[in-house]
């Protein structure tokens, strides 16, 4: 399975694609941020968000979107931001028929590290693990764009197992 993990922002919004099943290796094809300036129209740092994840998406041809849901936050214009970012992201997967999974930041944290209650330094240390890589992706938006696609990968995986299942008692 193929994820693209994409952690929502305006300024820096982090995408990640890692490749990989449960109990099999992961591997890393593009971590990264796609960023964009306070000082530009909204409009313009929305396409531009558009655009860098619609070349990912192009150039990698992932299975599956997971994107971090948005939280509440005590920033409302932070969260409204947030939640523009990843509506870019649900365009592009409602556009070309992808598959979209949710998660929240407890859900990832707990998938990768063991602990909902993570913070950012560890689970950026069990992404470099996991993805046996030099060193931890900077900046932390990226790190945590990777940990939402090993989310996916190690939860959407078994999720999927488990509605065939059902489906396939119910016949």
């Amino acid at each position: 399975m193929r994820v693209l993990g994409v952690d929502p922002g305006l300024t820096r919004c982090g995408v990640a694609v890692v490749e990989g099943a449960p109990g099999r290796t992961l591997v890393a094809r593009h971590i990264g941020v796609l960023t964009t300036g306070a000082d530009v129209d909204i409009s313009r740092r929305l396409a531009s968000i558009e655009r860098g994840i619609l070349a990912l998406v192009v150039e990698f041809e992932p299975d599956v979107i997971a994107i971090e849901r948005v939280f509440s936050q005590h920033n409302v214009r932070s969260a409204m931001g947030t939640a523009q970012a990843a509506a870019m992201a649900l365009v592009i997967a409602g556009r070309l028929g992808l598959p979209v999974a949710m998660h929240t930041p407890t859900e990832v944290k707990a998938a990768v590290t063991g602990s909902g209650r993570a913070e950012k330094a560890q689970v950026a240390a069990m992404v470099v693990r996991l993805l046996k890589l030099e060193s931890a992706p900077r900046p932390a938006d990226a790190a945590d764009a990777a940990a939402i696609a090993i989310c996916q990968i190690w939860r959407g995986t078994a999720q999927r197992r488990i509605n065939e299942a059902m489906a396939a008692v119910a016949r």
